[in-house]
């Protein structure tokens, strides 16, 4: 085909029209060839070079990718004439899956029996087989089209790797090992395990303060302290400063029905633990079964002839610590019952901290008072129960308060004395520490009351 172009009066060309003869079909078959040849080479167009392409997404037959969404957009074939006003990167592959402009593989997903979900995918335009992508079919106006869509938590971050097939298993939201809860173990369980470790660090305290008397030559406290970090021994807590403070286990703490809490007197600590221990053991055996007793050594005891013991002084120290042990306790064993056994000057720990206990029963045993007119004065919901042997000599000491000007001396109303309205118990003809001696009526009534029953020979109380 030749054309003719001719130059008009008043242009470059001059006055004399010139014919100038072109052949526009020869330049334009020049064109196609290499064109196509270009084609051949490299199939991805300039927008979509290889940096911009994730890795090619092999097919299954199972999940086989849309046509649309190959990596290689433009596969042309000899059928396919390209006009003078198409260009490789345009240009449609088949008539079924034509691609446009905008629908470049980088930001195509494939669309399968089991696609990504619109959480996975690289970008937000799904495509399906034989639909064409049209220069207003966005990303953003496109919704995903999911049949077994993988959840956010499984999604890549870049679909490089396959596509699996829709066959395989979708993961959930909540099939991520974050979000399966574990199968929770039973309190009691939990319990038993929390005291375990417990006992288990305690007891490695107690072997560190062991060699650390033996290294200052202190060898009968280095011995008492070797016999106290027993494998078979359980504390709850051990501070060999001051004295010394431990709490150890009886029983079954976690399992336990019903728990006593042994708060001693005055002379108690660690030189002397074997007395509180044994009191313990006793009542321990005494009760049997889903009991467990509890030797609480939580504070600074005053000595038996002091100013200390006929003060509140030492008593008020312990609340605190007595308070925060009962709470301690009840969270390990919401179940069980707790009564506290108070002796001596422990019966004044007990009384004040009583308002602040959550506690079935109070066991007050060879008190000196407790700093209240009555049981009501304790302010506490407990049954407050009260026992003296016929041979303690704290029934000598009076009972009474004497305020002078810096300090008060005494505890006020004796615990036994009707007018007090405590539950008293027949505690036998023992002495100040024969309450827990093997076979006697004391020891056997104060395992009754811990238990939930009532003692012999019981008299009184609210």
């Amino acid at each position: 085909m030749w054309t003719t172009v001719r130059c008009g009066t008043g242009t470059a060309c001059g006055t004399v029209d010139r014919v100038i003869h072109v052949n526009v079909s020869r330049l334009r078959r020049t064109l196609l060839a290499a064109t196509i040849a270009a084609s051949v080479a490299v199939p991805l167009s300039e927008a979509a070079r290889p940096s911009a392409v994730p890795a090619p997404v092999p097919t299954a037959s199972a999940s086989p990718l849309s046509e649309a969404a190959r990596p290689l957009t433009v596969p042309t074939t000899p059928d396919t004439p390209l006009s003078g006003a198409t260009h490789p990167s345009t240009a449609p592959a088949t008539p079924a899956t034509p691609l446009s402009e905008t629908a470049r593989p980088s930001s195509v997903p494939a669309a399968s029996a089991s696609p990504l979900s619109e959480t996975a995918r690289p970008s937000t335009v799904p495509t399906t087989p034989g639909a064409a992508l049209g220069e207003t079919a966005r990303s953003s106006s496109v919704p995903a089209v999911s049949a077994s869509p993988l959840s956010r938590a499984a999604r890549p971050s870049v679909v490089s790797g396959s596509v699996p097939a829709a066959s395989a298993s979708p993961l959930s939201e909540t099939a991520r090992p974050s979000a399966v809860p574990a199968v929770s173990a039973s309190p009691r369980t939990a319990a038993a395990a929390a005291l375990a470790a417990r006992y288990a660090a305690v007891r490695g305290d107690i072997v560190a303060a062991e060699r650390m008397a033996a290294g200052y030559g202190h060898r009968r406290r280095a011995a008492l302290l070797r016999a106290m970090a027993d494998p078979a021994r359980r504390f709850l807590s051990f501070d060999g400063r001051d004295g010394g403070r431990a709490a150890e286990v009886f029983g079954d703490l976690a399992a336990a029905g019903h728990l006593a809490v042994l708060v001693p007197g005055g002379d108690t600590h660690l030189d002397k633990y074997g007395l509180l221990r044994g009191s313990a053991v006793r009542l321990s055996q005494t009760l049997g079964g889903r009991s467990a007793v509890v030797a609480w050594l939580g504070y600074r005891t005053p000595n038996t002839v002091s100013l200390a013991s006929l003060t509140t002084g030492r008593a008020d120290e312990a609340v605190p610590p007595l308070r925060a042990f009962i709470r301690e306790v009840s969270e390990l064993n919401p179940a069980a019952r707790i009564t506290l056994v108070c002796h001596s000057y422990g019966s004044v720990v007990c009384a004040r901290a009583a308002p602040g206990l959550d506690v079935a029963g109070i066991v007050l045993i060879g008190s000196p008072s407790v700093t209240a007119g009555d049981v009501a004065a304790l302010r506490t919901p407990a049954t407050v129960w009260a026992g003296r042997g016929s041979r303690d000599w704290i029934a000598g000491v009076p009972h009474t308060r004497l305020r002078l000007p810096y300090v008060t001396i005494g505890f006020g109303a004796d615990p036994v004395a009707p007018n007090f309205g405590a539950r008293v118990f027949a505690a036998g003809d023992g002495g100040h520490s024969d309450y827990f001696k093997a076979g006697s009526p004391s020891l056997t009534n104060i395992a009754r009351i811990v238990s939930g029953q009532p003692p012999a020979e019981a008299r009184g109380g609210h």
